[in-house]
């Protein structure tokens, strides 16, 4: 199968995706506590706590979520169709 998207256009893609967080990142300026703020140690861990929490709540909620659609949105009914010739036009 070919894919839909050849190379080059999934560099622009992720070229253009990045340009936009990039910039979303940079307008915002920096606190003075933050530009304040003593650098962190080589042996502090990357994630801490708090964010490991909400990645892991994130993910759980998302798994919730697909798997309720996946599995329950099959029993939700049809919606229901009016017989041909007495529908709208």
């Amino acid at each position: 199968q070919d894919s839909p998207l050849k190379a080059v256009q999934m560099l622009w893609v992720n070229l253009i995706m990045d340009t936009f967080a990039s910039l979303a990142l940079a307008t915002e300026p920096p606190t003075e506590a933050l530009l304040l703020r003593k650098p962190y140690g080589r042996n502090h861990p990357l994630v801490s706590r708090t964010m490991l929490k909400n990645i892991v709540g994130h993910a759980a909620y998302q798994l919730v979520i697909i798997f309720t659609l996946l599995f329950v949105g099959t029993w939700a009914p049809a919606p229901r169709r009016p017989p041909r010739g007495q529908g709208e036009c």
